[in-house]
């Protein structure tokens, strides 16, 4: 009994969807409705596999209104056959190696006087730092992006919601 309860105070609701520790990215986000336009994206990018995978990573995940911020036109030209490099690019850019939670981010900010850089997947750096109490990401053309629900435990990683898309320098 005390392992269900222990799980049961790791799930997290994210897009009125529970979020299973015991399941990975994937599995989970394909039911946040926060998260429709994200899911469609991997899936367009064949990176369903790769975020299936044993990781673990931690994935800065966009809700659908981070992605409504972008100039019109952009998510459905990204969603084109033809940029689907393009579009993997914007994908691993949200993606880093290894696994993060609020805790150890918010660390690595304190000991980099106030800033902390992250390799994404896609090869980029991302830096993280803080406003206030909460964690903002800066891309490197300076767009920043707030995580607005943190350590949402997965089986092969943790996602951070936030509320930008950012991007890689394309």
């Amino acid at each position: 009994m005390l392992g269900t309860t222990a799980m049961a105070q790791d799930t997290k609701m994210v897009g009125g969807a529970e979020m299973y520790p015991s399941k990975d990215i994937v599995s989970n986000a394909v039911n946040s409705k926060d998260h429709t336009t994200l899911v469609a994206a991997v899936k367009a990018a064949d990176l369903v596999e790769t975020l299936q995978g044993e990781g673990p990573f931690t994935v800065f995940a966009p809700t659908n209104a981070a992605f409504d911020k972008l100039p019109e036109g952009t998510v459905s030209t990204l969603l084109m056959k033809e940029n689907k490099e393009k579009l993997q690019a914007v994908l691993t850019y949200h993606v880093v190696s290894g696994k993060y939670s609020a805790e150890d981010i918010i660390k690595a900010i304190k000991k980099g006087d106030g800033k902390a850089t992250f390799k994404t997947v896609n090869g980029a750096t991302l830096t993280a730092m803080m406003d206030g109490k909460n964690v903002v990401l800066m891309d490197n053309a300076g767009n920043k992006s707030k995580v607005t629900i943190s350590d949402v435990n997965q089986s092969n990683g943790v996602i951070h919601v936030v509320d930008t898309v950012v991007l890689p320098g394309m």
